[in-house]
């Protein structure tokens, strides 16, 4: 079944403003008093200042760099603000008590495929490329070319197979 062009372009792009507001919302909640900040959600303020400034979309590696700098500088001062501005209008409805949305599913997989990323060293790693790098990446460790870090040393090293006794 052909994916829709929903679908496809939800594939395909990302949304550079999520990371910078994201960013900017967890450190102006950071720089809070512990006993404001803990009352409020990330998500939400996250949300509403989104809500209120451009998307900056990308569909290429080049494109995402463009957008992530374009909002740095161009659009600091408005994030900064907008991320203010969430931070009060979240705080002054004290009696909401809504069910938060989370798409566990998705977020576990975004966050499976960014180790897949790192360990294979693949940084535009698709789901849709995911098999033939994982055979590449496993023929070219048969053939001795260590081509993937270990994922379970914070500093990603190269792994040793000298240094890991395997079966044969």
């Amino acid at each position: 079944m052909k994916p829709s062009k929903q679908e496809d372009f939800a594939k395909n792009s990302r949304n550079a403003m999520e990371i910078l507001v994201v960013e900017e919302v967890e450190q102006q909640i950071r720089a809070l008093p512990a006993k404001i900040s803990k009352h409020i959600k990330p998500a939400e303020v996250t949300a509403y200042a989104l809500n209120r400034l451009p998307g900056l979309y990308a569909t290429s590696q080049r494109g995402w760099q463009r957008q992530l700098n374009r909002g740095r500088t161009e659009l600091y001062e408005r994030i900064t603000v907008a991320v203010r501005q969430a931070i009060i209008a979240v705080q002054r409805d004290p009696l909401r008590t809504d069910t938060s949305l989370f798409f566990e599913e998705e977020h576990a997989a975004l966050v499976a495929l960014e180790k897949l990323r790192i360990l294979l060293q693949c940084e535009d790693l698709t789901w849709d490329d995911l098999a033939e790098e994982v055979e590449e990446s496993l023929l070219n460790t048969l053939r001795g070319k260590i081509t993937w870090h270990s994922s379970r040393r914070p500093d990603h090293e190269l792994f040793n197979w000298n240094e890991h006794p395997h079966h044969h």
